[in-house]
């Protein structure tokens, strides 16, 4: 709107509720609790603390356990189990006495007594394959789950401790007090799961020469989260919603068959003992190559490799501090490529592990991807703290830790691959190598908050992608999450909530929550805000332990921008975007009161006789007289003549409505007859009012013939049948989805 129209109008608009009287007592309505969109979060929000600070930063009272692992493993490639014995020591870091500890053991979810399989409905099939019906009927349960030899303390005393599921609880002599240290030890083995054929996040892949691909993680029994708010995090691991974990160091010896090529989470500590001389030879060569990959083993010499069988044993050492977690890889069959990545400064390595079956996709992509996704994320983040980040293929899986992450993506035999295996593979190498920044070093709790890594880390895995590829479809830009929010209200859960009873797991934990944040970013905040503010969080809550208050809180105290109103629609509710317009009206100047304003004049004469001379508006374009502020304005100082412009020839009064629940900006597109267009966007609180109406006045030099709301789909609006004027025929999120389908 002009200068001067905005000065005028608001003088020319004589509302009727100005006037309103006080409702009689006998119509009165009854008192509510105040339910408006814009109320504040306080109500739901955990009550800040010394600990957990009202800005959303770690109090000064703010402390955290960590837990060291010392571990010695053995792969058994015939048999396919894993042999491991761990010294553990864990430190009290909490004002807590704690009476017991509680490690995870995850790998009881897939034991022949697990509930996991029982905590499902499984109704009869009408029809199935005859090896389907075999192995849901007639199959006996494989041996899986931890075998614990022993449970003792560092002395070799046995240590009382009570196994519950994928849990086990470890009965402490005596309250371990602050401050303290307790140490023990655990032996154990395990049968390793064919991740192909029994699934898994972790496991190892035959293939038809006899040759396997090993993916190993939660594979050892680790620590939960305590601390001194929520308690232990001992939740049961049912297969679904992933880890809590604490921070500390790791020392770790793997013993696999010699011919293996393995990497791991840490720092290899014994190179000389594992690589041949050309290998490390290569390495070097690697660490000072930042364009492309070098081999450090090619694919002629994996293929001779994968033929050998040999009975020797080769061990590999790594060492890694500060990291929440530990997983290896390991087979002959390894293809293996790594080049070095400049992070400020400072050379980080980016490698991949793959056998000749991912290539040619692999060696074209993989290593590439690794690299640009570091440097993505520590533009968003903070500076990737690591030394290397490694890209395993699995013909199954997708799956993240620390340095370390197996990802899908397998071309034909013949080596030909489509676009969507291609994209599907870059993006799943982005998303689990982002995960090393959520929850590996911003360290969320999954079991409770799916959300918190997955959401966040989908989200900046968007902008990585687009910088790998301009043209990459993300599938998690606020239009890919509008099929989801229009489905039936039975089938919808809120962002917040633990994702083991989730409906839609995918949409819910990882699109909804990064769509979010990708509007929150471009149409409501603004880059620069939001990024100050997501790096704030980041940098904060490294190697810590936040929850959602945190980040809630974070973004608004970093950004000065009071978002309760966004967190409680788009991650408490499964309310939907729907705004539309519902009328509009074209405005003339007139000198004639229409008889509305007639009745209002002669009911409060003294307000209008201390406004003199009025001007009005009307629909009617036969009383259009634009005389009496032509001659207003002739009487004006030329000063003020001079920051005018001219009178507008067209105005047009439209009414906004809002059909969904969800509070959004209108994003308004205004296309003038000569072709021209125009956008203007009003900020969500235009609704903190009357979130159901409201109305705008749009003046202009020529005629204004389309009226679009959101033209880019830019807010998730679920029907953009209403978001047009004149009303077209087909809507643009329709033409958008018969064009994808095409």
């Amino acid at each position: 709107m002009r200068k001067y129209s905005t000065l005028l109008f608001s003088a020319l608009f004589v509302s009727a509720s100005l006037f309103a009287q006080e409702a009689p007592k006998k119509e009165r309505q009854q008192g509510h609790t105040d339910q408006n969109k814009f109320r504040q979060l306080k109500d739901v929000l955990a009550t800040p603390n010394d600990q957990r600070t009202a800005s959303g930063a770690p109090g000064h009272a703010y402390t955290q356990q960590k837990v060291d692992y010392v571990m010695n493993l053995r792969l058994d490639e015939a048999t396919d189990r894993l042999y491991g014995d761990e010294d553990i020591t864990y430190h009290n870091n909490s004002k807590d006495h704690l009476e017991y500890l509680w490690l995870q053991l995850d790998q009881n979810m897939r034991a022949p007594d697990s509930k996991s399989p029982l905590a499902e409905s499984n109704a009869a099939r009408s029809f199935q394959t005859p090896d389907k019906f075999v192995s849901d009927n007639m199959d006996k349960p494989k041996a899986f789950g931890f075998n614990i030899e022993a449970v003792k303390y560092a002395d070799g005393r046995d240590l009382p401790h009570t196994i519950n599921r994928t849990m086990m609880r470890i009965n402490l002599p005596k309250p371990l007090a602050p401050g303290e240290v307790f140490k023990f030890k655990i032996k154990w083995n395990y049968l390793i799961n064919n991740s192909v054929e029994d699934g898994g996040r972790s496991g190892f892949e035959s293939f038809p020469d006899g040759n396997k691909n090993y993916t190993i993680a939660q594979f050892f029994p680790r620590l939960c989260v305590y601390n001194n708010v929520e308690g232990w995090q001992n939740m049961q691991f049912w297969g679904r919603s992933e880890w809590a974990l604490e921070f500390g160091d790791y020392n770790v010896k793997i013993t696999v068959p010699a011919d293996h090529i393995l990497d791991a989470t840490g720092e290899l500590q014994n190179e000389k003992e594992v690589l041949n001389r050309e290998q490390r030879k290569r390495f070097e060569k690697a660490r000072k190559s930042f364009k492309d990959p070098v081999f450090i083993v090619t694919q002629k010499e994996a293929e001779e490799n994968e033929k050998q069988r040999t009975t020797k044993t080769k061990t590999w050492h790594f060492k890694a501090n500060k990291v929440r977690d530990f997983a290896f890889a390991s087979s002959r069959k390894y293809i293996w490529d790594a080049m070095a990545v400049n992070i400020n400064g400072k050379t980080i390595m980016a490698l991949s592990l793959y056998p000749k079956e991912g290539n040619p996709l692999w060696e074209e992509h993989s290593t590439r991807v690794v690299a640009n996704t570091l440097e993505e994320y520590s533009k968003m983040t903070f500076d990737y703290p690591y030394s290397k980040a490694v890209s395993v293929h699995a013909k199954r899986q997708g799956m993240e830790y620390p340095m370390i992450c197996f990802n899908y993506g397998r071309p034909n035999p013949d080596g030909t691959y489509s676009d969507r295996v291609k994209n599907g593979m870059i993006g799943v190498i982005t998303h689990e190598v982002g995960h090393n920044f959520f929850p590996m070093i911003v360290n969320s709790d999954e079991r409770q908050w799916t959300w918190m890594d997955e959401g966040l880390n989908s989200f900046v895995e968007i902008l990585a992608e687009l910088d790998y590829d301009p043209n990459f479809n993300t599938g998690n830009l606020p239009k890919d999450i509008v099929r989801y929010m229009s489905l039936d209200q039975n089938k919808l859960s809120p962002i917040m909530s633990q994702g083991d009873y989730v409906h839609n797991f995918g949409p819910n934990a990882y699109t909804k929550p990064a769509a979010g944040l990708y509007m929150l970013r471009q149409t409501i905040m603004g880059p620069e805000l939001f990024d100050y503010a997501f790096r704030t969080y980041s940098k904060r809550w490294m190697f810590k332990h936040p929850t959602p208050a945190d980040f809630f809180r974070t973004m608004e105290d970093a950004s000065g921008m009071d978002l309760d109103w966004f967190w409680r629609g788009w991650f408490y509710t499964t309310d939907y975007t729907d705004i539309g317009i519902k009328e509009v009206k074209p405005l003339y100047l007139t000198n004639k009161p229409n008889e509305e304003t007639k009745k209002i004049q002669q009911q409060y004469p003294s307000y209008f006789a201390r406004l003199g001379k009025l001007v009005y508006l009307t629909t009617e374009k036969k009383d259009a007289d634009k005389s009496e502020i032509e001659t207003y304005i002739s009487g004006l100082p030329s000063d003020k003549k001079a920051n005018l412009e001219d009178i507008p020839n067209y105005m047009y009064q439209v009414e906004f409505e809002k059909p969904g629940g969800l509070v959004m900006p209108i994003i308004v597109e205004l296309t003038y007859a000569d072709g021209s267009k125009k956008r203007e966007t009003f900020p969500a609180q235009i609704w903190k009012k009357d979130e159901h109406k409201v109305k705008r006045v749009f003046t202009s030099s020529q005629e204004i013939k389309s009226i679009v709301i959101d033209p880019d789909l830019e807010t998730a609006d679920i029907d953009t049948s209403n978001n047009s004027w004149p009303k077209q025929t087909t809507n643009k999120f329709d033409a958008f989805k018969n064009k994808a389908k095409n």
